[in-house]
């Protein structure tokens, strides 16, 4: 032990006399710290040249400035800007973190939207294969009631509404953030409208239009006085086809007419519009309403069309035709709705009122008798009137005397239009006393035309209105030409009802005029002889068949029931 303490005391004498001799004298103490300054500043400048923050200050020239005063600002500002930047780091870290946990939270709602959505569908699938099971299930010997569907529905609705705890962490998410959290019940009927499909919800607002709406006609414009253009693009209405509920009397191109022309004409009014028929509108006007036709065959022809017309709207398992006797309704179910026609050829009683056996010789009316037919217009909500075309047989009328009841037989001939004078008073008196105005519209139609002498419209070669394809055309203003037409009974008519619309408001419908243009659109040759078809050797002989009384479907009383449309559809609202 003494031997290595000797050895260290020899070997650290050397050292210090080798620095010693170094520096050149000096007293042994004084040696002893030189070496440890050099050595201390050694180290120091070693250090000073490898720090890259110091680097600089080792560089500079030293002079004569205190360089301890310049050393510590330089460290103050480069800790202040390490400092800053820390701070500034640290932000951005923040910042970043909140950015990843929104879009975390985004990734999570999508995903609990998706989960969501695939979950309500496997309940929708699982729900639909729980309907189709039976009333009851067994499971392990234990009857389970099938739960009601309308449950099942609602109880799949309050799962799909359940907050789940993404949903709170959500909003969570959506309280720090200051977002508006949406209510719930904005968010069930948000999600119950997205859920609607685009075509549902354009028939709503559809329908939504036409629930109340009001045509914009004016009642004094005359919709009467005008002109027929031709609109193949707008017209008809209605395809021949497309009509299930169509007779063989009207069908004229499915009975062999080659032409159709007759169905593209338009009724243009001179001094106002007349609306193109809208079956929805109509069918809301008739929305748990009546509709009923009641006069002849041509009354019928124009019921066969309004059929057409509205019949197009509605679905084939909700609708249907049924006849029984002087009745023919159709029914449309959705609208609770009904569109009817009843056989009166003259409105009052008479022998012709079978609907089926009716072509007698002589046709014999009782003028003052019309409750027999009347009790069957009550309580309806819109009557339209006709009679015109079986007073034309003969120059006059057969009046009985007595009733039918009391088997008589004597009668009295009656000059045409004061027999129909006394029939139009006896319907006035009728209307006046059985008619509620708040609810019920009523019109009368003028005198449907026929077209039976070619030469009352310049065409010296022609039969009667066979092979005739276009209106008249040589005619202007409001002006009849003569093709037959009794007028006496159309002042009869307007000078009647003119009394009656000062108690009752009643619509006198002027169809005379215009229809004497249309002799392109009678059935003619493309009919019907007592239920038959006509053959090919009956259509060649027009002047004994062409039947130039009716109209062909679709064609001249889709026009006329536009006219009813107008005035039903511009009308105010009536609410039983």
């Amino acid at each position: 032990m003494m031997a290595r303490r000797k050895l260290s005391f020899l070997a650290a004498n050397k050292i210090d006399l080798k620095h010693s001799s170094s520096f050149g004298g000096g007293r042994r103490k004084s040696c002893k710290y030189s070496v440890f300054v050099v050595i201390s500043l050694a180290l120091l400048l070693f250090t000073f040249m490898y720090n890259g923050d110091v680097k600089s200050i080792g560089e500079h020239p030293f002079g004569s400035r205190d360089y301890s005063q310049i050393e510590f600002p330089i460290r103050y500002d480069i800790g202040h800007q390490q400092s800053k930047q820390a701070v500034e780091e640290k932000e951005s870290t923040k910042l970043i973190e909140k950015a990843e946990e929104k879009a975390a939270a985004e990734k999570d709602r999508a995903v609990v939207v998706d989960v969501a959505n695939s979950s309500a569908k496997k309940e929708e699938k699982r729900e639909v294969r729980e309907v189709k099971a039976p009333k009851e299930e067994e499971f392990h010997d234990v009857k389970i009631p099938a739960m009601d569907v309308e449950e099942r529905k609602e109880d799949l609705r309050e799962v799909k509404e359940a907050p789940t705890l993404e949903e709170e962490g959500r909003k969570e998410v959506l309280r720090e953030e200051k977002e508006p959290i949406m209510d719930k019940e904005e968010r069930k009927g948000n999600s119950r409208e997205a859920k609607a499909p685009a075509t549902e919800v354009k028939e709503a607002v559809k329908k939504a239009e036409r629930q109340r709406i009001i045509l914009d006609v004016p009642e004094n414009c005359d919709l009467f006085d005008g002109k027929w253009v031709y609109d193949d693009e707008n017209y008809p209405i209605y395809k021949e086809a497309g009509c299930q509920f169509l007779t063989e009397q009207v069908t004229c191109m499915r009975n062999g007419r080659r032409n159709d022309r007759f169905q593209k004409w338009r009724w243009q009014p001179k001094d106002c519009a007349l609306p193109r028929f809208d079956a929805e509108v109509m069918l809301e006007r008739l929305r748990g309403k009546r509709l009923m036709f009641v006069g002849d065959s041509l009354s019928r022809n124009q019921w066969e069309s309004m059929v057409c017309l509205v019949q197009s709207v509605v679905p084939s398992n909700r609708k249907s035709l049924t006849k029984h006797g002087s009745f023919s309704v159709l029914r449309l179910e959705e609208y609770d709705a009904t569109v009817e026609f009843y056989w009166a050829p003259f409105l009052v009683e008479s022998n012709s009122d079978d609907p089926k056996i009716h072509s007698l010789p002589d046709r014999i009316i009782m003028p003052k008798s019309i409750d027999r037919h009347g009790k069957y217009w009550k309580n309806v909500d819109y009557l339209v009137f006709n009679t015109y075309i079986w007073w034309m047989n003969t120059p006059t009328v057969k009046v009985l005397r007595g009733s039918f009841n009391e088997s008589s037989t004597e009668y009295d001939e009656v000059e045409r239009p004061l027999a129909y004078r006394r029939v139009l008073n006896t319907w006035a008196k009728w209307v006046q006393s059985n008619v509620n105005p708040n609810r019920t519209m009523v019109f009368f139609m003028s005198m449907s035309p026929h077209h039976i002498r070619s030469t009352d419209w310049g065409n010296p070669t022609g039969i009667k209105c066979a092979l005739e394809t276009e209106p008249v055309a040589n005619w202007s203003g409001w002006q009849p030409i003569e093709v037959g037409t009794d007028w006496r009974l159309f002042s009869v008519a307007e000078n009647v009802i003119g009394r009656l619309r000062k108690k009752v408001p009643a619509t006198f419908v002027k169809i005379t005029a215009m229809s004497e243009l249309r002799k392109d659109a009678h059935t003619s040759v493309h009919t019907l002889r007592q239920g038959k078809l006509l053959t090919a050797e009956q259509q060649a002989d027009p002047a004994r068949f062409a039947d130039c009384v009716h109209w062909c479907l679709p064609g001249l009383p889709d026009t006329w029931n536009e006219f009813l449309y107008t005035r039903i559809a511009s009308s105010p609202w009536k609410d039983r």
